[in-house]
């Protein structure tokens, strides 16, 4: 019996596991459908654009964990189904035991008779001191004959319970087998499709790094600007003492690194923080000062933590917002409509504005965020919840 129960407390840890692979391949489900909306939303032909493929690429990457994690999943129902058969079958040869003892008990002779007339039994006593033993030993029969039928009746059940969940892993198994096959199926079709837009684009190469050199000078004027604001505030207020209640706002933007909620509800990392390489061109450098987060067309940016808006200021046609939170600032760029003015108090969440949808690149509708601490800047991936 305590293999049985061993036996099925490894199924129980094995389930759980099962569990968390099932809520990660839900989390890429998600995430693969939001790409898709995003995809949806670019111009609706079939033109290759820098756009449609980083979104492709998303999808592929997200895809390929999917399939990892389905993998994973099956593995881990295939190790639980073992287990409970397992325990099945060392909880079969529990109860064979219990139905043999049951069986020897009933073919006793001496319980037949008691079976029979157990009035009889305790009237032909020649005393009253064995009257007393024998309904003593009745109660105690009894007693011993329910525990019996207690115990067959609890193993069988328990039995039941692991044909139950053997059942439910082996349909869990069989969805796992079915949504793994579906993936493979989309992930080629979307490889096919990432080759053919990087061989329409290397085609383009001469008007698109002219594109990619005209939005570079635009980002350069923006953070020229951002960088200007947040020196000055930064130096004003290195000439005075944060209140107690900045130093507690900053102590808690500080404390909550790593677990910022997003500047968008649902979105992707479009452009990351640092140099890198061009998605398409290798020979082309990026340096970002903050991230890009791509969503769909009428996402609002939202506050990542509490603070004070310090600043709204216009830069090539569209709005950005600096918010105060102690001797941290975040910045949120890209913005057509704001839901905020400067001197605003806002809290974690807090809608700031509208992020804007660019037609002319392909109806992209991404956020350009930053963070700084004082006058330096930090990589906002490391900050927001991963």
């Amino acid at each position: 019996m305590v293999l049985a129960i061993f036996s099925f407390q490894i199924s129980v840890w094995a389930a759980e596991s099962v569990k968390d692979l099932q809520k990660k391949q839900r989390k890429l489900q998600e995430e693969i459908e939001q790409t898709n909306k995003m995809l949806k939303q670019t111009k609706r032909d079939e033109s290759a654009t820098v756009n449609k493929l980083q979104l492709l690429n998303q999808n592929i990457k997200n895809q390929k964990k999917l399939i990892r994690t389905l993998d994973n999943e099956i593995t881990a129902l295939n190790r639980e189904m073992k287990q409970l058969s397992s325990t099945r079958d060392s909880l079969q040869v529990v109860l064979e035991s219990h139905k043999a003892d049951y069986a020897r008990m009933v073919r006793q002779s001496h319980y037949a008779q008691l079976q029979q007339s157990p009035l009889l039994f305790l009237l032909s006593s020649d005393s009253f001191q064995q009257l007393a033993r024998r309904a003593r030993y009745l109660q105690e029969f009894a007693h011993f004959r329910q525990e019996q039928v207690h115990r067959i009746e609890k193993t069988q059940a328990e039995i039941d319970t692991q044909n139950e969940l053997l059942q439910a892993n082996k349909n869990d198994k069989q969805t796992a087998l079915s949504s793994r096959k579906r993936e493979q199926e989309n992930l080629k079709r979307d490889e096919r499709k990432q080759q053919n837009m990087l061989t329409q684009l290397k085609s383009k190469e001469k008007n698109l790094n002219k594109q990619i050199q005209q939005k570079q000078k635009k980002v350069n004027e923006l953070n020229k600007k951002i960088d200007d604001i947040v020196r000055k505030q930064a130096e004003k207020a290195s000439k005075t003492t944060l209140t107690n209640e900045q130093q507690l706002i900053a102590g808690g933007f500080e404390a909550n690194k790593g677990r910022l909620p997003w500047p968008v509800e649902k979105g992707m990392i479009s452009g990351h923080y640092g140099k890198q390489q061009h998605p398409v061109y290798s020979q082309v450098t990026i340096d970002n000062k903050g991230i890009y987060l791509q969503t769909v067309a009428g996402a609002k940016a939202r506050s990542v933590y509490k603070g004070e808006v310090t600043s709204c200021f216009m830069v090539g046609g569209t709005y950005a917002v600096i918010i105060q939170h102690g001797n941290y600032r975040t910045v949120y760029s890209n913005l057509t409509k704001l839901s905020v003015k400067q001197g605003d108090k806002v809290e974690t969440k807090q809608t700031i504005g509208t992020i804007f949808t660019d037609a002319e690149q392909d109806q992209k509708t991404e956020l350009y965020f930053q963070i700084y601490k004082d006058r330096n800047i930090l990589n906002p991936e490391l900050w927001i919840a991963r």
